[in-house]
C-alpha cells in the first residue's frame, strides 16, 4: 500500500470561533512549525528562529490571541518584521 498525500484546501482552514484549530502566527520556535507562510519556509519544520512572524503552528480555537510571545502576542496573520 502507498501513502497519499493529503492537502488543506484555503477554505477548509479554521478562522478564529468556528470551533476548528486556528492558525498562529509568530509563536512557534526555531523548526517546530506546522507550514509555510511565505518565504523563508517551505513547510513544517522549517521555520529558522524562534518567533518567526511568517511561520505558524496550529493551536486550539480561540487561544492565539492570549499566547504571549516576547514582542506581544500570537497572530491570526502573518506578522511582518
Amino acid at each position: 500500500m502507498s501513502e497519499e498525500a493529503t492537502e488543506v484546501a484555503v477554505s477548509d482552514i479554521s478562522v478564529e470561533g468556528d470551533g476548528k484549530p486556528d492558525k498562529c502566527y509568530g509563536i512557534a520556535l526555531a523548526g517546530k512549525n506546522d507550514c509555510a507562510a511565505g518565504p523563508g519556509t517551505s513547510c513544517a519544520g522549517t521555520s529558522t528562529v524562534d518567533y518567526q512572524g511568517n511561520a505558524w503552528t496550529y493551536v486550539d480555537d480561540g487561544t492565539c490571541l492570549t499566547i504571549d510571545i516576547p514582542n506581544g502576542t500570537g497572530s491570526l496573520t502573518p506578522i511582518e518584521a
